[in-house]
């Protein structure tokens, strides 16, 4: 019987022992994130993932990725609190599988790319920065052809779980930027570009 007491009471006092260092390791974890820090976005790995939609009888939608050329973040523990980024327009890269031979891939990218739409040859980048933070969304000035409007991202996420990574969603209505296709065709598009940002940050 005194064995089994001992026994049980050297199990007990262990896994009180894990919990109380349980708690103290993610006291210290907390701790160690409350400090702001500003964050440099690795352009190799950040990203942005855009879509628009085709109305009309047909819905369908189009999709892909742009790349970051620069960008920083400040957050305090799991909180943005600034930044910035650069999208390189020129590195529109469409990965959906909404193309025939009379409606190529490489055929949507020259309309994008062109004067109806983001006219990357006159403004070959686009930029976002923070002017305000409101708990997990964050408003700034979009800054698209030349021209600048205060938009949000929001569902702000900053996850540290391996290094530390921030990600948004910003919907933009691009008629307010002069990204208009000038034929009726323009009517069949939704207005609203949703753009997923991901910007992984290094100090």
């Amino acid at each position: 019987m005194k064995i089994k007491i001992v026994f049980t009471s050297a199990i007990l006092a262990a896994v009180m022992f894990a919990c109380n260092s349980e708690k103290k390791a993610d006291v210290v974890a907390v701790d160690s994130l409350g400090t702001e820090a500003t964050y440099t976005a690795d352009t190799a790995a950040s990203l942005i993932r855009w879509e628009g939609n085709m109305g009309g009888k047909f819905v369908y939608k189009h999709f892909g990725t742009l790349k970051i050329s620069e960008g920083t973040f400040t957050a305090k523990g799991l909180q943005i609190t600034g930044g910035s980024f650069t999208a390189n327009l020129k590195s529109i890269n469409p990965t959906d599988s909404n193309y025939t031979e009379k409606t190529p891939r490489v055929g949507l990218i020259g309309h994008l790319g062109g004067a109806d739409f983001f006219a990357v040859d006159s403004f070959p980048t686009a930029t976002f920065v923070i002017k305000s933070v409101n708990g997990n969304s964050a408003t700034g000035d979009l800054t698209l052809r030349g021209k600048t409007n205060s938009e949000t991202v929001t569902d702000i996420v900053v996850d540290t779980t391996a290094g530390v990574k921030a990600t948004g969603k910003l919907v933009f209505n691009r008629q307010k930027y002069g990204v208009a296709y000038k034929a009726a065709k323009d009517l069949l598009l939704s207005d609203d570009i949703t753009l997923d940002i991901a910007l992984v940050g290094k100090k």
